[in-house]
């Protein structure tokens, strides 16, 4: 008797509304060495300290192993947590220890926070469009998605009307170097937002994965700052995947100490604690100020891989087209003229070997706009960049 036929699985509500990430299916193409992908929001391996960090987690094995390998706090490894909480003060405010979390990548983050804030339908406000990975993190909690207006500023401050304000559990934003769009939350705008959320009594999110990663510009103060100095309750997410390796999975949460205390309780009941080997080896490595001289070199390569791609749409994209011009990060949001869909060219640029990620799947809580994409640079050869915008080029079209 064949055993798969006889049984039946019967999962979850929560599960069986799960659906692949737009991205991730996308990288399964992108596997093949001929494809030229745009599509992966991945760091430079060029930007990954391998020497260093060799160096770090053999000095943990070789003196701490003992601890190194076994089970940790689940608030994480103090002095760690005490490194973020300096980091932090360094902005002029006081963080203390307490008032971090570490955690295992700031992917496990939103998924802690969606639990610990959003019933089926709750209301939640994320930008439109917003980043994916948090989109489908908070979906899995059933909330109703308020799309907040963006522009070429990023998110409007005065788009929080008390109508699109009303119950929201958070607002979530990303300020520097936007996934997807690659802009930064100006100064008024975010004074305006902190302001805002203060008087609602409404917390944010403030997820920065990229903020280290600026190579033009001036540098913005965090929602965290401003919002303690205006009694917001902001959130703060980072994470060591862009200033170390993704392949860590270590990130960290400054908040509150009532909601650090519950996030706690969320972890231990997830995986009781963060791995303690990864944690005291970031430590080992960037305890000594290592970033401030590993940093600018991932800047200037992201800068130049940045200038590539602009200097390729310039020259290869109709002229109705408009992209975004970052001053840090990894992606420019391009958005081309009505009529055309972009989940249709995916499909004709990847049989010329090239792939890129649809604008579609970034919005929610609003009808997505069919005519953008996303464009990821980092990781591709000038060449290639310069071949590959070629084609999309020529597929979209000229000007009409």
């Amino acid at each position: 008797m064949d055993m798969s036929t006889a049984t039946h699985t019967v999962f979850s509500k929560r599960a069986t509304q799960l659906t692949s990430s737009a991205i991730r299916e996308i990288l399964k193409i992108t596997e093949r060495p001929e494809v030229t992908s745009f599509a992966g929001g991945l760091p430079s391996p060029e930007g990954f300290p391998v020497p260093e960090l060799r160096a770090a987690f053999d000095k943990v094995l070789d003196n701490q192993w003992a601890s190194a390998l076994q089970y940790g706090r689940t608030e994480g490894y103090t002095p760690l947590r005490e490194w973020v909480a300096a980091q932090m003060s360094r902005e002029g405010m006081t963080v203390d220890t307490d008032e971090v979390l570490i955690v295992s990548g700031s992917q496990q983050a939103l998924d802690m926070l969606g639990k610990l804030f959003i019933d089926p339908g709750s209301r939640v406000l994320v930008e439109a469009p917003s980043y994916l990975g948090a989109l489908q993190s908070f979906s899995l909690f059933e909330p109703q998605f308020q799309a907040v207006p963006t522009d070429e500023r990023g998110l409007v401050p005065e788009a929080l009307t008390d109508d699109l304000t009303r119950d929201a559990r958070f607002i979530y934003v990303l300020p520097n170097f936007q996934n997807p769009t690659g802009l930064t939350l100006d100064r008024p705008r975010r004074q305006a937002l902190v302001e805002r959320c203060a008087d609602l009594g409404l917390p944010i999110i403030e997820d920065d994965p990229y903020g280290e990663l600026r190579y033009a510009g001036d540098p913005q103060p965090s929602l965290l700052k401003l919002g303690r100095a205006v009694g917001a309750s902001v959130i703060r997410l980072g994470t060591f995947s862009k200033v170390l390796a993704p392949g860590l999975r270590l990130g960290y949460v400054v908040a509150p100490r009532e909601v650090i205390s519950k996030l706690v309780q969320i972890k231990q009941a997830t995986d009781l604690h963060t791995a303690m080997v990864t944690q005291m080896a970031v430590y080992e490595a960037v305890r000594n100020g290592f970033l401030e001289t590993h940093l600018p070199k991932v800047r200037a390569l992201y800068q130049r891989q940045c200038g590539y791609m602009l200097e390729a749409l310039k020259a290869y994209f109709p002229t109705d087209a408009r992209w975004t011009h970052p001053e840090g990060g990894m992606f420019i949001w391009v958005t081309l003229r009505e009529g055309i869909d972009t989940t249709q060219l995916l499909q004709a640029a990847i049989a010329r070997n090239v792939a890129f990620v649809p604008g579609a799947p970034f919005y929610a809580g609003v009808k997505a706009p069919t005519n953008t994409l996303r464009l990821s640079f980092v990781t591709v050869p000038e060449a290639r960049i310069r071949a590959g915008v070629q084609v999309l080029g020529e597929l979209i079209g000229p000007a009409r």
